[in-house]
């Protein structure tokens, strides 16, 4: 996202989505330890999975929270063009 986009509007789920990655965090330091203690590889790639799925499920929070008050603030200040711009420049390199 651009930096000139301000965050002094309220983001609900941010909490939610700090433990999320504080959790995935972990995570993926037990599979970095499975694979350095030369673990079974189909263990650790659905690690690797679940990992991947907890990452997608943050992210789609974080656009939930993103689209309900960062959009939301941005049309009711004039400045949607950017967050707009910003949010499909994201998206482009999320999705791809």
């Amino acid at each position: 996202m651009s930096d000139q986009h301000s965050h002094d509007h309220n983001h609900k789920h941010r909490k939610q989505i700090v433990n999320r990655l504080a959790r995935i965090e972990g995570h993926l330091r037990s599979v970095k330890e499975m694979t350095a203690k030369g673990r079974d590889c189909s263990e650790v790639l659905l690690q690797i999975a679940a990992v991947q799925k907890a990452l997608d499920n943050a992210a789609k929070l974080l656009l939930k929270d993103h689209l309900e008050s960062c959009v939301v603030d941005a049309v009711h200040h004039g400045n949607q063009d950017q967050v707009i711009a910003d949010l499909n420049k994201a998206l482009d390199n999320y999705i791809r």
